[in-house]
């Protein structure tokens, strides 16, 4: 498509093609369509999928198609001058909203500011000029439309400034207030009225019947309902009123009701048969239920930092459901009948976009509803990629049929030039003789296809599905009798916490995790899927002989309360139970011929020129070694026996994406940064990613973790590492390595991959005695993988302390430090301590769990120097290994 040389006076400015209106149109949705399918590899993915459909691709829309239906409505075709001037707001709504964009993932709260001011003015300018256009105008039936526009427009320019606002990074509650009085003052009124405004018109011409007469008259009505609904709902989210909040949604809801009566004639006279109207019907039911789910969780949640959490779901329901159907049924109808030619060049496009319709609506809300119910992780991994895949053929079939009508139109010309005159349209077929999109072949694809992504979803995990065997616990006679108890997990706990069965009796539980992480529940030999937030699940424990203990296999999650006692004709349950906790066991030990595989590479990544540093950090829970020969199942950021060293200078930017592709919820903590914890270190369950963004103001090696409880069992699996902020000044050095210092709890001693168990959390939490105490995640690996230095050199160990509950004391055998920095401040430089004395030494840095500093040597001559946790019961059970100094 390309731009026409020049545009005739005073015609409708949505007639032709027009670059500013198709292109940008386009790239939104081609963008949006690369980033649902990179989401995982993203910071904020699910932020910028939404804005890219709403602030970018909608408002787009709204800006060109409110202001053609101004033009056609008020009987008021655009000058040249309007025309260039709709061209220059598109120009500047699309540099917005890139600036908003691009502004917010970065945290670049300028740009965030200069991209918000841009999209207001442009859409303030487009309220503007659609007022002129009102009182110029003279008196035409549907103005009321246009009145619709310009609230939609206050509206925006309204949410436009608390979204500005928002970007700020505000605690919560306001960042809770804030962020609904945003959504719905966008929602509700800039994208709300506008299409409630539209379809008044728009909603008989798609379905090809008559107006229903009274529907003018329930939309003027419904406009002060609308008005007065937003401003309940924004004005108690600003005032930390849910209840408030959810009134003015109700109102909304209202408005909706009384609006609606209009679309109902012209829907039972001619029911949608093509794909533009059939889309727009399912995204108001989407409509409705959004703000139905909305309503719902802004009456009912106990504090603003829920609100905060739980509004994705609402905006995800709005956005993908109302938003882009809406969307892309309005474009349906609308892009083929403002190319102009007559009914036969509109018939050639929309035969295009009508391809696989009935299909594709299947596809694209059935996969919304696999994705939005409590269903497996890859089940709503395959949901979703259906409902992608299905919504983004719009594209191309969006360019075949503008080709298809381009083509059309071309030829219908030709024939004029060749034949003097135009020929006859033929007739447009009646309502009823119009081909229909929902044929039987393609329900049947349609519905075939989501019950593929179900199957295949189940098929990759089919334990997350539930799909395990019962097992009974019984050598007892069954009675027949089956007891099913509804139980709740929440805040740890399993709530009823017991049941009364008798001998002989088959237990079946249904599960409802009401908490904000993942949990499950094991009885006996039957286990549970393990199921996230808001999910149900069902166990069938099978026949009950005896009373028995059940409890969360979710490593720690047990040993804080959640257990469920099966108590058998009143006898009390037995606890489970579990691997002591391990002491010095040297049958734990490995050979001394044993070699470990994943020995860390000590050395202190160098310090390059970059400001902002950016680091993805991906949960994974993998076998490894953490001693020669004994495997341990651990939980790893990046796969490793410890997490990526960092390195930077005060005031380095650190933006760390953090991808949990474990399968139970984890979290991240940076002690190099200081910032609220509850958004950037709050738990995200599996498939779930957060950015976590800070700034070094402070000089010293600092811990970072994951903090989800229980932590010592998710730091003593592994989810640690370090932070190395260099503090000014620092002298150069020949050689620097960094070692963190951790402890591990084992079950069993592990000599494979395939039987490698994890973390002993009760050994962890009791502050046990470790199996091993380790220097960068494995035992006695610096034994085999020996530090190297030279005669004369000098070199620096940043050593760190990350417990989660033993002390350490560095120290190397036959060497002194003349250089030690603990915590943030020099002990000694050089031999000189604080007070100018000079000639001083240190023998062993001293740590506590979480402390961490660098101590600086010179090695006086060639040799083996063994470096040790002087606490030697810990140095013994693997926090050694060796410096091979050399000439």
């Amino acid at each position: 498509m390309t731009a026409p040389t020049a545009r005739p006076a005073n015609r409708p400015t949505g007639r032709g093609r027009s670059r500013w209106r198709d292109y940008p149109l386009l790239g939104w949705f081609l963008v949006a369509v690369v980033v649902a399918i990179a989401h995982r590899w993203l910071p904020d993915a699910n932020w910028l999928m939404l804005h890219l459909v709403l602030l970018g691709a909608l408002t787009h829309s709204i800006l060109v198609w409110s202001f053609h239906f101004a033009q056609t409505l008020l009987r008021s075709p655009a000058s040249p001058a309007q025309a260039k001037a709709l061209d220059r707001r598109l120009m500047l709504v699309t540099a917005g909203a890139v600036a908003v964009l691009a502004g917010v993932p970065l945290s670049l709260w300028p740009l965030v500011l200069a991209g918000g001011t841009a999209v207001a003015v442009a859409v303030g300018w487009h309220g503007l000029e659609l007022w002129r256009m009102l009182r110029r105008a003279l008196p035409a039936r549907f103005r009321v439309s246009v009145r619709y526009y310009l609230w939609a427009a206050c509206a925006l320019v309204v949410g436009a400034g608390f979204g500005i606002t928002l970007a700020w990074e505000w605690p919560d509650p306001w960042h809770g207030r804030l962020l609904v009085a945003h959504a719905l003052a966008n929602l509700l009124g800039w994208v709300g009225l506008t299409v409630t405004g539209t379809l008044l018109t728009l909603w008989p011409t798609m379905l090809r019947t008559r107006l229903d007469p009274a529907a003018e008259r329930w939309t003027r009505q419904a406009l002060p309902v609308f008005g007065g609904a937003i401003a309940v709902a924004v004005g108690g989210a600003l005032a930390g009123l849910g209840w408030l909040a959810a009134a003015g949604v109700v109102g909304y809801l209202a408005g909706l009701a009384l609006w609606g009566r209009g679309l109902w004639r012209p829907l039972r006279q001619s029911p949608p048969r093509e794909f533009g109207p059939a889309s727009v019907t399912v995204a108001l039911c989407w409509l409705v239920a959004g703000l139905g789910w909305a309503g719902w969780l802004l009456a009912t949640a106990a504090d603003w930092a829920v609100v905060r959490e739980g509004f994705i779901w609402p905006a995800a329901v709005l956005g993908a459901g109302f938003g882009v159907q809406v969307l892309t049924g309005a474009l349906s109808y609308l892009l083929p009948s403002v190319l102009g030619g007559g009914p036969s060049v509109v018939r050639a496009g929309q035969q295009w976009f009508n391809k696989a319709g009935s299909f594709r609506l299947i596809a694209i809300n059935g996969g919304l509803l696999l994705w939005l119910l409590p269903t497996p992780s890859w089940v709503k991994v395959t949901g979703s990629l259906l409902a992608l895949v299905a919504a983004a053929s719009f594209l191309p079939l969006m360019v075949l049929g503008l080709k298809a009508s381009i083509a059309a139109r071309r030829e219908l010309l030709a024939r004029r030039e060749s034949d003097g005159a135009l020929p006859a349209p033929a007739p447009a077929p009646e309502p009823d003789q119009r081909p229909t999109i929902f044929t039987a072949g393609q329900l049947i694809a349609g519905l075939t296809a989501l019950a593929t992504a179900v199957v295949v979803g189940v098929g990759v995990d089919p334990a997350a599905a539930g799909a395990v065997p019962a097992a009974s616990t019984a050598q007892v006679a069954a009675t027949g009798r089956v007891v099913r108890v509804e139980v709740a997990m929440h805040g740890m706990r399993y709530s009823p916490s017991s049941v009364q069965v008798n001998a002989g009796d088959r237990l079946v539980v249904a599960l409802t995790n009401h908490d904000t992480t993942t949990h499950d529940l094991v009885i006996g030999s039957a286990r549970s899927a393990r199921i996230g937030p808001g999910a149900t699940t069902e166990l069938d424990a099978g026949v009950i002989a005896a009373s028995t203990q059940g409890y969360c296999s979710v490593a720690g999650h047990r040993q804080m309360g959640m257990v469920f006692d099966v108590l058998v004709d009143g006898a009390a349950a037995g606890p489970v139970t579990t691997a002591p906790a391990n002491g010095h066991d040297h049958s734990m030990q490995p050979a001394t011929d044993a070699t470990a595989t994943d020995v860390v590479d000590p050395v202190l990544p160098p310090l390059g020129d970059e400001r902002v540093h950016t680091l993805t950090l991906t949960v994974q829970e993998v076998p490894l070694e953490v001693a020669p020969g004994v495997w341990q199942r651990r939980w790893t950021y990046n796969g490793g026996p410890v997490g990526p060293t960092l390195h930077g200078r005060v005031g380095d930017v650190f933006v760390i994406t953090l991808v949990n592709d474990g399968s139970m919820g984890h979290s991240i903590d940076f002690h190099a940064g200081a910032l609220a914890p509850d958004k950037p270190m709050r738990t995200i369950e599996p498939g779930e990613r957060l950015t976590y963004r800070f700034t070094a103001t402070r000089a010293g090696i600092w811990m970072y973790h994951c903090s989800t409880m229980p932590m010592t069992a998710h730091i003593a699996a592994g989810m640690t590492g370090a932070v190395v902020i260099e503090p000014d000044g620092l002298s150069a050095v020949d050689r620097s390595y960094v070692l963190v210092q951790s402890e591990v709890y084992l079950q069993t001693a592990a000599t494979d991959a395939a039987s490698a168990t994890e973390v002993d959390a009760d050994a962890a939490a009791a502050a046990g005695q470790p199996s091993y105490v380790v220097f960068n995640g494995v035992a006695g690996g610096y034994d085999q993988e020996k530090l190297t230095a030279k005669v004369g050199e000098r070199v620096r160990f940043w050593v760190l302390d990350a417990g989660p509950n033993r002390p350490s004391s560095f120290h190397i055998v036959g060497a002194q430090f003349d250089t030690v920095f603990l915590e943030g401040a020099y002990s000694l430089t050089h031999g000189r301590d604080a007070f100018g004395n000079t000639g001083g030494g240190s023998q062993a840095l001293g740590l506590h769990p979480a402390q961490g500093g660098f101590v600086e040597t010179v090695f006086p001559e060639p040799g083996r120097y063994p470096m040790v946790t002087h606490a030697m019961a810990d140095a013994e059970r693997g926090a050694h290994g060796y410096v091979q100094v050399s000439d």
